[in-house]
């Protein structure tokens, strides 16, 4: 008989925890992050020392004109692609002589421009055949989740954030993401079709006047501010946090003396003359003026304004402007091995919460089941070796695995996938929410098959840890056949071909055993272990 580990999760934290803050004498390691965006391509090394420390060590940038190329034509020409060929590959020669070469030390990702090219795939094809880059295209989730991650120290660190309604805004080129703040957790996140390049673009056809151009921008953008402003409650004080180039480029003209590590603060007057100024030169003239590339020349007032309408609609006397930018997030995103952080964690099971209340769900029971499986899941750390953020994955999945008997008893387990994969979860990428449903779609009935839809798209890494978690979330639900939240503490232990399941403390386990053998079948196909229930104690 061998005895699987069974640390309570509180135990298992403080040992991950004690782990992670013993400083180590292993030697940094050096990574790289590379944001392939709308108007440029830059790169950020860094080291990663003990206690996960980074270290920015050196930063590039290129201009390309992805956006321009998307936005005006839906594709990216062939001149713009070999363009960032050209600076791909030069980086490639950087990274090489600073020794990064390991794909896992690397990440590259690109946001709007390239997510909605026509021609997507094969420019993704063209640079990884040219470079040997894998460019990841990240959604709206993930820009938020690393957005927070890169905002959350300011967060705890500006006394006059706490007792206030945060709205965290970044105008990008494609797109602006919008993060609704209170104290230190995100309420809310939006992204809206407004982008200083996407509307520049939309409107350099009509070529209008330069006080013309100012007026339609404002125009265009007050419709978007209206929508933000919209989704804000009225009550209580509201500070707003502007991220992104073009607002940085302000704070460095406005508050010379900025310290980068802090927040700056710009007075609203003051943004309004900078802003009047900038609106009223061509790009080329901000070019000659303020020795910037002309793609950024070409975003700053139209992201600028749109900041001003946001200040002026929530009645601020100042912004609040940070350092933070993308790069910065992926390279704390790096350090923490893609694992969500804990404050984040809640965020998301606070969300999913929220959707299982909507469509009328057990609570108790899900929440039952919820915790098992996260016990399931570190007691078989050395079984199914998932990596950490897949237990969140199987914890949301647990909770909103019964969803679909909103829509009808019968096959709800299908219907609760269709939920899922139509419904909004904050935090989670599109990629992680189809994870999410497929667990929850196979809690019950059939087993995984690549004729089913979703699940045939999965790489196989993915598919195998969406069996596993099956199986895992499987057991569970029977451990919690009679809703009743009698069965609180596990410990697992093999013995030849079998998963000994032992509870202590509870009477008669035959409906959850009889359970378990109805459902135990995807687990013993999984795992090569076949569970068994085991009463101890009483």
């Amino acid at each position: 008989m061998s005895s699987l580990p069974t640390n309570p999760p509180a135990a298992v934290d403080a040992a991950a925890e004690a782990r992670e803050t013993v400083p180590v004498s292993t030697p940094a390691t050096p990574v790289a992050v590379i944001d392939v965006g709308t108007t440029s391509i830059r790169m950020a090394i860094a080291e990663i020392g003990a206690g996960r420390q980074v270290r920015t060590l050196e930063s590039l940038s290129q201009a390309v004109s992805l956006g321009k190329d998307t936005f005006t034509r839906g594709t990216i020409s062939k001149s713009t692609i070999e363009d960032c060929v050209r600076a791909l590959t030069s980086y490639r020669r950087v990274l090489d002589e600073y020794g990064i070469t390991r794909r896992e030390h690397i990440r590259v990702v690109a946001t709007s421009a390239v997510r909605e090219a026509q021609n997507r795939l094969s420019f993704l094809d063209r640079i990884y055949s040219a470079t040997g880059f894998d460019i990841e295209p990240i959604d709206e989730a993930e820009i938020n989740r690393v957005t927070y991650l890169g905002i959350l120290p300011y967060l705890k660190t500006e006394p006059s954030l706490a007792e206030a309604t945060t709205i965290v805004v970044e105008v990008g080129g494609g797109s602006t993401e919008a993060l609704l703040v209170q104290g230190d957790e995100v309420v809310q996140a939006w992204t809206y079709r407004l982008g200083s390049l996407r509307l520049r673009e939309s409107l350099e056809e009509f070529r209008p006047s330069t006080s013309d151009l100012r007026h339609i921008m404002d125009s265009q953008i007050a419709r978007t501010v209206a929508q933000i402003v919209e989704h804000v409650p009225e009550d209580g004080r509201i500070e707003l946090i502007a991220l992104g180039g073009d607002v940085r480029f302000a704070a460095a003209q406005l508050v010379p003396a900025w310290d980068a590590a802090r927040v700056a603060r710009i007075p609203v007057p003051a943004l309004e003359k900078f802003v009047d100024k900038i609106a009223a030169l061509s790009p080329d003239q901000i070019v000659h003026r303020h020795h910037i590339a002309f793609p950024e020349a070409e975003t700053l007032a139209p992201a600028l304004l749109a900041y001003l309408q946001l200040a002026h609609a929530f009645r601020s006397q100042h912004i609040l402007v940070t350092n933070f930018n993308l790069r910065d997030g992926l390279l704390k995103d790096m350090a923490r091995r893609g694992a969500w952080a804990e404050d984040f964690s809640k965020q998301i099971v606070r969300s999913a919460i929220e959707l299982g209340r909507k469509f009328a769900f057990d609570e108790d029971h899900a929440r039952h089941v919820a915790d098992l499986s996260r016990q399931l899941f570190r007691s078989l750390q050395d079984v199914h070796r998932l990596e950490p953020r897949y237990e969140l994955i199987l914890y949301i999945a647990a909770l909103l695995h019964e969803i679909g008997n909103f829509v009808s008893h019968v096959n709800h387990h299908k219907h609760s996938m269709y939920l899922i994969l139509n419904s909004e979860l904050f935090g989670l990428s599109h990629g992680d929410l189809l994870l999410v449903a497929l667990v929850a779609r196979y809690h019950r009935r059939s087993k995984p098959k690549s004729s089913h839809e979703g699940y045939a798209s999965l790489d196989r890494d993915r598919r195998i840890a969406v069996s596993k978690m099956a199986a895992l979330l499987r057991v569970t639900d029977a451990l919690e056949r009679s809703h009743s939240q009698r069965i609180h503490e596990l410990r697992c232990e093999r013995e030849d071909d079998l998963l000994v399941i032992s509870v202590p403390e509870t009477d008669d386990l035959s409906l959850e055993q009889l359970a378990l053998k109805q459902k135990g079948a995807l687990f013993e196909e999984v795992f090569g272990l076949q569970p068994m229930l085991r009463k101890v104690g009483g």
